[in-house]
């Protein structure tokens, strides 16, 4: 019997970071469901429960900060652990990150998508 794959809700706006993300997750056999914003991401989680959250900070509509005080103020939107995958890279920004519950936080520029990948698979086996 087949491992059932792992789901992950990526949040990023940005297309080309977000498809190649994607690719990537879906060849190490994840389920991937791309949102493009978090008004979309709290769409989705009213009717999915993913395994993992990948959220980028700056988001259309809904920045991800703001997506994760909804999700702590609103128990009937399903959650996840959350990893911050932002280009915010400022020690308060990781703060406010960890306060609002995020267990990981990674800043875009100093990591590529292979360590990315690497720590996804490490935050899922430990889940």
């Amino acid at each position: 019997m087949a491992d059932i794959p792992k789901k992950i809700l990526l949040v990023e706006d940005e297309p080309l970071l977000a498809n190649l993300l994607k690719q990537r997750l879906e060849k190490e056999n994840f389920e991937v469901s791309p949102v493009h914003d978090g008004e979309e991401a709290l769409n989705f989680l009213k009717t999915n429960k993913p395994d993992l959250i990948l959220l980028d900070i700056i988001l259309p509509k809904i920045s991800g900060f703001e997506l994760m005080e909804k999700l702590k103020d609103d128990p009937s939107v399903q959650s996840a652990p959350i990893v911050i995958v932002s280009n915010l890279g400022q020690e308060s920004d990781i703060e406010k990150g960890q306060v609002l519950g995020a267990i990981g936080y990674f800043v875009k520029a100093k990591l590529s998508i292979e360590e990315l990948v690497g720590q996804i698979k490490d935050f899922l086996s430990k889940a």
